[in-house]
């Protein structure tokens, strides 16, 4: 059995789940539009370029599901699954994720994007494993604070390996699909690499290394 591994944002969907929950927030006046749709815009230009201080990010993200009760954070949440992440969910990567089932491959979703947004999300394509940066929740209010690595860059590498030794598993014969050049450690590791729709950094690199390029959109 082998393990098949996806990131999420640009790669299963077309566009940044983080980025547009940010928006959604925005758009619905839930928070100040100016300075957080700055910062948010901000944040995800640091990201794109490999420049991201995760730590200051995630103070920023976790923020907004701290200073609200956890029922209507999920109340949002449906709103935007239903609104801007629907439309975004590609064909070709619901059948790249069922090719690799019918193999009994094992599924696999790591993202950067933090659990509370992402989990809905992974659920559209049924698949049940998944590694996301993990917010604090304590007697079911968010803290604002995370719980272990930030699932990025290197931080991908070390929870995958934490959960492979949790669950007995390795990565012999296993692939990995990202489009961006965060995921470098990660696709460095895996057998069978690919670069999809890649960002032009990743492109590059996989151009160089011969890895196959494909695209889902």
């Amino acid at each position: 059995m082998s393990l098949a591994i996806f990131d999420l944002d640009n790669t299963l969907i077309s566009d940044d789940s983080d980025h547009l929950w940010g928006q959604y927030l925005v758009e619905e006046q839930l928070v100040d539009s100016i300075e957080y749709g700055a910062m948010n815009t901000k944040f995800y230009e640091d990201y794109c370029k490999g420049q991201l201080d995760i730590d200051e990010y995630l103070n920023f993200a976790l923020k907004f599901l701290a200073d609200n009760p956890i029922e209507q954070l999920h109340a949002w949440r449906a709103d935007f699954i239903q609104q801007k992440i629907r439309p975004l969910v590609l064909p070709a990567a619901i059948e790249l994720v069922e090719s690799h089932r019918k193999r009994d491959d094992t599924l696999i979703v790591i993202t950067a994007t933090n659990h509370f947004v992402t989990e809905p999300i992974v659920s559209l394509f049924n698949i049940t494993n998944m590694l996301a940066t993990d917010p604090e929740l304590i007697n079911n209010q968010y803290t604002g604070r995370y719980i272990g690595d930030p699932c990025y860059q290197q931080g991908k590498v070390s929870r995958l390996n934490e959960w492979l030794k949790e669950n007995d598993l390795n990565l012999d014969d296993s692939s990995f699909y990202s489009d961006s050049h965060n995921d470098i450690p990660l696709l460095e590791l895996v057998t069978h690499p690919y670069a999809v729709d890649p960002d032009k950094e990743l492109r590059q690199y996989a151009i160089e290394k011969n890895w196959p390029i494909i695209s889902l959109r």
